[in-house]
């Protein structure tokens, strides 16, 4: 029986199982930013603890730098505060770092694939929920708290519960004027919120073997918002065209023996999946969310729902008074 992408970088990372019902898994690359690292760095420096693996562990500043004003001490104290204790964390633990002054700093999502650190086969954590983000490249990717950051730049390692896939497939061609944003927002909306608790989701399909990866990237990076602890794509010409040449990809011909390892990662083709969902692409039209929460969406040809009609009345009308809209109400013109 075949295996799926992540069931092959699981085992692949696997240090051992725990008497919890657990895997120790080896992270791979760990990303770290100035939000949630602060009290993990300290926790690290109270222990006498240092870094286990800085080749490993990459950090940036993005969260609290101000959009137009970056002369230091900024305005806002608590952003300097977190600002200059990640400066200080990184000089003293010996972490790689992209500050300010530094043409690589950017949103941590983007700097990974940019820079060629995300790769097919990792397993990559972060601080931060949209880490989902970076299995477009055929990764394992998850957000992690305070806590399991600690956990990480001292050991490498994560105890993670065991995860179900569940593989979405988006069949045929996508209409003009539908992309991917449409796409997940679609799959939220039909599996819910919480649809995804306790699976990682590997999208699939001819529509998303045509994405670009920026577009793959938007969808991972949305898995969160469909409960989702994962979602990724399988690595292919398109996965490889796009590392190729890129800083911490690996260079001349050591890529093409990487490509040949990527490609084996992928999804086998008779590998067992917990759930499968299939959606048309050229049934999908642009969705709007007319709510608070991504599953509380239509497409723009339709009209916002009643209340009763969706899976949530009271969630649901909370909505409407929140947003001043009303059932029924066309979204076309709105």
């Amino acid at each position: 029986m075949g295996k799926t992408l992540l069931q092959k970088v699981w085992d692949l990372h696997t240090v051992r199982q725990l008497p919890s019902g657990q895997t120790q898994l080896f992270i791979g690359l760990h990303l770290v930013h100035e939000v949630t690292s602060p009290q993990a760095f300290d926790e690290m420096r109270a222990r006498g603890w240092r870094v286990a693996r800085p080749d490993r562990t990459f950090a940036t500043v993005d969260h609290i730098v101000p959009t137009r004003e970056r002369t230091r001490p900024f305005l806002d104290v608590m952003a300097e505060d977190m600002m200059a204790s990640l400066e200080r964390n990184v000089r003293d633990f010996g972490v790689r770092y992209a500050g300010l002054d530094d043409t690589r700093q950017g949103i941590v999502h983007v700097i990974g694939p940019e820079l060629g650190l995300t790769q097919p086969g990792m397993t990559i954590a972060c601080g931060d929920s949209h880490t989902s983000t970076h299995g477009a490249f055929g990764s394992v990717a998850f957000g992690i708290g305070t806590s399991q950051v600690r956990d990480v730049l001292a050991s490498q390692c994560l105890a993670m519960e065991p995860l179900k896939v569940r593989r979405i497939r988006i069949t045929g061609s996508l209409a003009p004027g539908v992309y991917a944003k449409d796409v997940i927002l679609a799959i939220i909306q039909k599996l819910g919120v919480r649809g995804g608790n306790g699976f990682a989701y590997e999208y699939a399909g001819e529509a998303v073997e045509r994405m670009s990866m920026d577009e793959r990237m938007t969808m991972c990076n949305m898995s969160i918002e469909g409960g989702a602890r994962v979602g990724y794509v399988n690595p292919d010409a398109i996965t490889f065209a796009y590392l190729k040449g890129r800083p911490f990809a690996p260079p001349g011909e050591v890529f093409d023996k990487a490509m040949a390892w990527w490609g084996s990662m992928a999804s086998d083709a008779d590998a067992q999946f917990d759930d499968e969902v299939v959606l048309r692409a050229e049934e999908l039209d642009p969705v709007v969310t007319w709510g608070v929460n991504p599953g509380q969406s239509v497409s723009v040809t339709d009209k916002v729902p009643a209340p009763e009609a969706t899976g949530d009345p009271q969630g649901a009308n909370d909505a409407l008074t929140y947003m001043g809209l009303r059932p029924g109400q066309p979204i076309a013109g709105m």
